[in-house]
């Protein structure tokens, strides 16, 4: 039988929830993963809604990326090599005092203790995603967070 790229088996593969209408236009999401396999499940999660996406594989390279292209939001994973989710985000709130610009960050760890989330919100995220993610978190994470509708 023949495997999909994530190793499952397509008839068995979980269905994707159809993006709300208001939420078709196509959006520029900066993903910051460090594992290949988290990064190919964003990706494809992130292009069936409809997305462009463009991947980081840590802090560092998160916050070139971010500073180099035209983003609408960013997954950013928590642990990473080099420099993690909380520094990156950081130095992006800090770079973004005084120019009037403010994109949308979503933390996405591992981590579901108690008080994790508040900790995302006070180093700067707007939102917060508890890994394994689900396909239906992430298409509301992004409504939430872009107000796609008041675009």
């Amino acid at each position: 039988m023949i495997k999909n790229a994530l190793g499952r088996h397509p008839e068995t593969e979980p269905t994707m929830p159809a993006a709300p209408d208001h939420l078709k236009e196509s959006l520029r999401i900066l993903v910051a993963e460090d594992v290949e396999i988290n990064q190919k499940l964003a990706m494809r999660i992130l292009e069936k809604l409809g997305h462009r996406v463009t991947i980081a594989a840590n802090g560092r390279e998160t916050v070139s990326r971010w500073e180099s292209g035209d983003f609408d939001l960013i997954l950013m994973d928590i642990q990473m090599p080099e420099m993690d989710g909380f520094e990156a985000a950081g130095m992006i709130r800090e770079r973004e005092k005084g120019t009037g610009r403010h994109i949308p960050i979503a933390a996405m760890t591992a981590f579901a203790l108690k008080g994790d989330d508040d900790k995302c919100l006070a180093a700067g995220m707007d939102g917060y995603i508890s890994k394994p993610v689900k396909a239906e978190d992430i298409r509301i994470t992004i409504e939430q967070l872009t107000r796609a509708g008041e675009r």
